[in-house]
């Protein structure tokens, strides 16, 4: 009887319910940093949003004004008078000037970014490296006219060896038949923001192979894998969806370019079947170069095609988070 009552009053005791409830209590509970940080966020993502509404609100505006007076018809005109009455204008060269001289420079600078981003980051020794990665984030800081000026005086005088070259090799498929104008023209545009963006999606893309886990790599070469097949298996499925981002930065850029632009193109609003021969025009460059001396029914008319500059850039931005959103098995965060 004495050890079993003993035993008894030696059992640990129940804790309260209380008691817990408390303990999680100060456990739940929220720093004021953690509150304040917190609303700075959400304050913050919603003032962006509110920004990018009023900017779509007061586009659309403007840009109803102008359409209601346009003579002609907005997407299919094939000219720009905003000092007459009524106004005619369109938007179809400066739509096909935009997106070609952007399909060019994209199709040029991804590849030649991506392999200097790998040889950077796998090939180059890290005294060689170190000083061209530095140079080419320079490179990125350049203001635009400077790249328009240099375009100008250096890049169009020295084009005229590449267009006879391509014009008598290619020049059969008519896209590359010169009639030996001034090579201001819509493939030296796309030529000049290829340069331009070059340095943005190097250091994006380099930035993005560094961060390859290299636990892979090394798995990769346990198996017996190259080097080359180690980037292959390894690094650039893993930094897919980096350089995607790193393209569309640099589209973001070419889409909008207005200094460089206006500075190599010699503008007019034909449409021309060959990239060689001098003509053409985008959204930006015409807006940078009308805006100045344009009446009120003309810069309505110049917001408009702002606007439509506005949705083309949110599609593609959509496009590209779908194309990573379909990708998000090979993300760093998710290796």
């Amino acid at each position: 009887m004495d050890i079993s009552t003993k035993t008894t009053d030696a059992s640990p005791p129940t804790p309260q319910p209380a008691a817990a409830g408390k303990q999680g209590a100060a456990r739940t509970k929220t720093r004021p940093g953690d509150r304040i940080f917190l609303g700075l966020s959400r304050g913050s993502g919603i003032l962006l949003l509110v920004i990018m509404a009023a900017i779509a609100v007061f586009l659309t505006y403007r840009a109803s004004i102008a359409i209601g007076k346009d003579h002609g018809n907005f997407l299919t005109t094939f000219e720009w008078n905003t000092n007459v009455i009524p106004p005619s204008f369109g938007i179809a060269v400066l739509a096909f000037g935009t997106v070609v001289s952007s399909v060019i420079a994209m199709a040029l600078a991804v590849p030649i970014a991506v392999a200097i981003a790998l040889f950077l980051t796998h090939y180059a020794p890290r005294r060689l490296s170190g000083p061209v990665a530095y140079v080419i984030d320079l490179l990125a800081a350049v203001p635009s006219i400077v790249y328009g000026l240099w375009g100008a005086l250096i890049l169009v005088p020295h084009m005229n060896g590449l267009f006879g070259w391509l014009n008598d090799y290619f020049g059969w498929t008519g896209i590359f038949s010169w009639d030996g104008g001034a090579p201001r023209s819509m493939l030296t545009v796309g030529i000049l923001l290829a340069i331009m963006i070059l340095p943005i999606i190097t250091n994006v893309s380099r930035e993005v192979f560094r961060q390859v886990p290299q636990m892979h790599e090394e798995a990769a070469l346990a198996l017996g894998a190259t080097r080359w097949e180690v980037i292959r298996m390894a690094v650039l499925p893993f930094g897919r969806s980096g350089v995607i981002s790193a393209s569309m930065l640099g589209l973001g850029r070419a889409l909008g370019e207005t200094m460089a632009v206006a500075t190599v193109l010699s503008p007019d609003f034909v449409i021309h079947a060959s990239l060689l021969n001098p003509g053409g025009g985008t959204f930006a460059q015409n807006i940078a170069s009308k805006f100045g001396e344009a009446t009120q029914d003309g810069r309505d008319a110049l917001i408009a095609s702002g606007l439509i500059l506005f949705v083309i850039t949110l599609l593609v931005n959509g496009a590209a988070r779908a194309i990573i959103a379909r990708r998000k098995e090979y993300s760093g965060a998710n290796a």
